[in-house]
């Protein structure tokens, strides 16, 4: 069983509560605080994501940990009908929802409060739901991938990008010296909280990467399950379709 990281450890509250308070906090600088530690590079992930949508044409589709927003905004390439993001951090959500107002695209985008684990929609309502760097934060794995499955139409596909652990010198050396020396100190400069840009290394380190998370997505009830290494492995996309 993976180990369950939290952003204030020292804290009584369990995880879930936790990150919501985590990203209420950092909201304001998160947009700003992307750019500057991905180098831009989550752009080019998320581009990759949305072409492997692009054959199952969907046009209801779910976005799951939407934050403010951003992966949301990327899949209206897809020309869908209704998109919705769902997210727990009410701070996120209002950096989000004025984002889309100011792009003038509310008919299209919905963003609503809610819990991945129990997510507020009727059973088989999306041809498509996608996650961007959100199931690590998951407290419940299983129980937030399973409720995706119920709220997904029969064939309809689950699209994860998720950060992974790079394996392969000097990347993996690189990579292991930038989460623990340079990332924690920039996240503690912009956003002032120190805690989140630790705890985005460790909830990484601890995520069950890899077989190991296809293997819960097929436990979850998902098939065609498969994964692709972006980026020298450091970050990877999953997908998966209803039965």
């Amino acid at each position: 069983m993976a180990k369950t990281v939290k952003p204030y450890p020292e804290q009584d509250l369990g995880k879930k509560a936790q990150v919501a308070q985590m990203f209420d906090q950092i909201s304001p600088k998160y947009d700003l605080l992307n750019k500057v530690l991905s180098l831009g590079i989550d752009k080019i992930w998320r581009k990759k994501a949305i072409q492997m949508l692009q054959k199952h044409q969907p046009k209801i589709i779910l976005d799951v940990a939407t934050g403010t927003g951003d992966f949301a905004i990327e899949t209206l390439k897809l020309n869908p009908e209704k998109i919705i993001g769902v997210d727990i951090s009410e701070g996120m959500l209002k950096v989000g929802q004025a984002k889309i107002e100011k792009l003038g695209i509310t008919d299209k985008i919905e963003l609503v409060l809610g819990d991945s684990e129990k997510l507020p929609f009727q059973d088989n309502t999306f041809d498509a739901v996608t996650v961007a760097f959100g199931v690590r934060n998951f407290e419940n794995l299983p129980k937030g991938l399973s409720d995706i499955y119920r709220v997904l139409k029969p064939t309809g596909i689950l699209i994860v990008l998720e950060f992974s652990n790079p394996k392969a010198f000097p990347i993996k050396q690189i990579f292991g010296f930038y989460s623990k020396y340079i990332l924690p100190n920039i996240g503690k400069m912009i956003s002032k909280d120190k805690n989140a840009y630790t705890y985005l290394p460790e909830s990484v380190k601890h995520f069950p990467e890899g077989s190991d998370f296809k293997k819960v997505m097929i436990d979850c009830g998902f098939e065609n399950v498969t994964d692709k290494r972006l980026t020298f492995g450091i970050c990877s996309i999953y997908s998966g379709t209803c039965a």
